[in-house]
């Protein structure tokens, strides 16, 4: 395939919020890559986006005039899919009953394409690995880790890991050069665990696979990881994780429990931050649903908490099964707050006033200078976006 690549969100944008308030659907971690990245290794070429119009100047449309092939960017790739999208003729919809997966077209548009508006669709007779909600991030990430470990490590020798590791099913880790693993537990076993550049595994870890941590990141002493659990790049966690990813920039650097989570980029989770993700009756989890405007059964016994970018919470903070916080929310005090918690929010179980945008803007600025990076006008207009079009929740 050599047309330009252009990953479309349809539809489960909605359903994805509050995670694509600030991102495009391809844009999502899960496995070890985001989907985007997924698509540019497999197909060697960059990608463009078509998204939300206020994201689009920093996830930005490819240029008009030349052929291009949209795809689902919430459809993760393999091998056999994307010879089905090759084997495409302008205009023939790939479908997966009533998702568009793919089409290729003569030139770029503007809006989210619709499956009535091109020929005679084909139906991809495989399954496809999609994320259509936030807890398909979690409960999918075991097979995205499989599958990104195979693509990134094919054909690669690992770096060596030193006696002071306790190592079982070794030839399932792979570590990458600039990686520091010492006196941790790494069990393989029950799926691959793979180390990212420059990130470093300290003294005590005992890590269950499916695990990636991610470049530049860090596994604090003592913490205990059951997979599949991705550690996005540039985060340091610490305590008991399981089955969550945390997307990038982001810290639960001591102890406490997240379990079944999704956080997103840019969060800090304060010491001793718990989540509940089994109800004590054993029900169904219910979760926000942005779409909807309330409340909508996951079917899942185990689920967590969902936080959108920028998103904090002090030292002891509880959150309730089946939680939502939106984008650029502060939360503290003690007892359980509210689980769903609007974006710029601030308090907690005592009540919530308006976390004003100025102030988020500060609290950001300060946080990504830490990792020598700013808040640019873009992501201001972004967040200030996000900021006017959660307003309806904000009934404090």
């Amino acid at each position: 395939m050599t047309n330009t690549i252009v990953l479309f969100d349809d539809q489960r944008y909605i359903d994805l919020l509050p995670l694509t308030f600030t991102r495009p659907v391809a844009q999502i971690r899960v496995g070890i890559l985001t989907i985007a990245e997924k698509w540019e290794k497999l197909m060697g070429v960059s990608c463009s986006y078509i998204t939300q119009e206020y994201l689009q100047p920093k996830y930005p449309n490819a240029p008009k005039g030349e052929p291009v092939t949209l795809i689902n960017g919430g459809v993760c790739p393999d091998k056999e899919l994307i010879k089905s999208i090759d084997n495409l003729q302008p205009n023939q919809p790939l479908v997966k009953g009533d998702t568009l997966i793919a089409v290729v077209l003569p030139s770029s548009i503007d809006n989210i394409p619709d499956i009535k508006s091109f020929g005679t669709a084909v139906e991809y007779p495989g399954e496809i690995l999609e994320i259509k909600y936030p807890w398909d991030i979690f409960r999918n990430n075991g097979e995205a880790i499989k599958r990104d470990f195979e693509l990134l490590t094919n054909g690669r020798k690992s770096a060596p890991l030193s006696s002071t590791n306790r190592i079982i099913y070794p030839s399932n880790v792979f570590v990458e050069e600039g990686a520091k693993v010492e006196c941790a537990i790494l069990n393989a076993e029950t799926g691959p665990i793979y180390i990212g550049s420059d990130a470093e595994v300290m003294e005590g870890a005992i890590v269950r696979g499916p695990f990636a941590l991610c470049e530049h990141s860090t596994l604090k002493m003592g913490a205990k990881i059951y997979g599949p659990t991705t550690i996005g790049l540039h985060c340091k966690v610490g305590g008991e994780v399981n089955n969550s990813v945390f997307f990038a920039y982001s810290n639960k650097a001591h102890d406490g429990f997240i379990g079944n989570s999704v956080i997103g980029e840019w969060c800090n989770l304060g010491a001793d931050t718990n989540n509940s993700n089994l109800k004590n009756n054993y029900a169904p989890v219910k979760l926000w649903s942005y779409r909807k405007k309330g409340f909508v059964n996951t079917g899942l016994q185990f689920c967590g908490l969902i936080m959108g970018d920028h998103s904090k919470c002090g030292i002891n903070t509880m959150f309730n099964t089946g939680t939502v916080v939106g984008v650029s929310s502060n939360i503290f005090g003690d007892g359980f707050p509210r689980n769903f918690i609007p974006s710029f929010s601030w308090g907690g179980a005592a009540g919530f006033s308006v976390y004003k945008i100025e102030k988020a803007f500060e609290t950001a600025q300060i946080m990504m200078s830490r990792r020598e990076l700013s808040l640019t006008d873009i992501d201001k207009d972004i967040l200030s976006k996000v900021f006017e079009l959660t307003a309806e929740f904000r009934t404090f």
